[in-house]
């Protein structure tokens, strides 16, 4: 016997064909996609970086209407039902605010409510006080909010 008859020639394990899988998997899934050139990244990071500078130029510009805040300076039960609520509100010059002060439970529920007006004559800052009816007992007072009205 010689050595060919009783061996067997063992080849090399056979390689998928890469081109005929690759198109199988775009035939099935599509193609890849492909990424952004550098240019067009450059273009998009552009557009987005303006975009961002614009809208905080846009939020940073004053508004025609008026600014207005407030801030608790204190509150008081002078008697059962009613509570005095003390606020400091600073608004823009010649505009009209309203203020909606609160009187509230143990359970933070609204007790008590009362829009305030301050018209244009009023200084820009000021003190108020406010007194409220409360319909149940009250444990705290303070300005829910502030803003300016419309001045048709």
């Amino acid at each position: 016997m010689s050595t060919s008859e009783g061996q067997h020639e063992m080849s090399a394990p056979q390689q998928p064909d890469v081109s005929t899988s690759e198109s199988r998997l775009a035939n099935r899934y599509g193609a890849p996609k492909r990424s952004l050139s550098r240019r067009a990244r450059i273009i998009a990071v552009s557009a987005a970086v303006a975009a961002g500078v614009g809208a905080a130029a846009w939020m940073n510009v004053p508004s025609s209407t008026g600014t207005v805040t407030s801030k608790d300076v204190g509150f008081t039960f002078p008697e059962d039902g009613r509570v005095v609520v003390d606020f400091k509100v600073d608004k823009s010059a010649g505009s009209t605010a309203a203020c909606a002060v609160q009187a509230l439970n143990e359970s933070y529920a609204v007790v008590g409510w009362k829009t305030v007006i301050l018209g244009p004559e009023a200084p820009e800052s000021s003190t108020q006080q406010v007194e409220l009816r409360t319909d149940s007992p009250a444990v705290t007072g303070g300005v829910n909010t502030c803003w300016i009205l419309d001045e048709d």
